[in-house]
């Protein structure tokens, strides 16, 4: 299979607004200058994750099928601005996006960091948090379904191999996420 490359970015919907109010920790709306900012920070360590993960793991791509062009907007409320996934090997996107210029999507994942990093690796039942309501999938529910079944499929810990990429802060960094998401109350608040 050849290398996977990055492609451009996606044409966005102008004056979009992907904010979640009435959950916990969900940004006003995540278009201001600090998620501009924390978009252009974020990006360079995005680029090389994607990449390694790709290289590493190109099963990935084989079960998503036709959903490989499908664009995943993965919102962690939590932070001020989302992720755009595109899986595919020939035009692969990560990239961190102001929700106010998210790209027109065909499933949106939502819920906070901690439990997206926990479902990355299995250690979260994603079910059970769907109908908690820690939780929101829409759009195409079967591409969600077959990002899942493929993360799945991975041996190991992606969020491990990714904090390895980085060295000894980079585990200490992911070691820390874990034991706050261990503490910290789950589900969101009643709207």
């Amino acid at each position: 299979m050849p290398e996977p490359r990055l492609a451009a970015p996606a044409p966005t919907l102008a004056g979009k607004d992907a904010a979640t109010p009435g959950i916990a920790g969900a940004t006003p709306n995540g278009s201001g200058t600090v998620a501009r900012l924390a978009c252009l920070l974020v990006q360079p360590v995005l680029s090389r994750i994607v990449r390694r993960i790709a290289q590493r793991h190109t099963s990935l791509f084989a079960r998503l099928g036709a959903h490989q062009r499908t664009d995943f907007l993965i919102d962690a409320v939590d932070m001020p601005f989302a992720l755009h996934l595109r899986p595919d090997p020939q035009a692969l996107i990560f990239r961190a996006v102001p929700r106010n210029a998210a790209p027109a999507a065909g499933a949106v994942i939502r819920g906070r960091f901690l439990l997206l990093l926990e479902l990355v690796d299995s250690e979260e039942d994603g079910d059970a948090a769907f109908f908690s309501r820690d939780l929101e999938v829409s759009g195409d529910t079967e591409a969600v379904v077959r990002l899942r079944n493929a993360l799945d499929d991975v041996e190991g810990s992606i969020a491990e191999e990714t904090a390895n990429m980085f060295g000894a802060p980079g585990r200490a960094v992911l070691a820390r996420l874990r034991r706050g998401y261990a503490t910290q109350s789950k589900g969101y608040p009643a709207r």
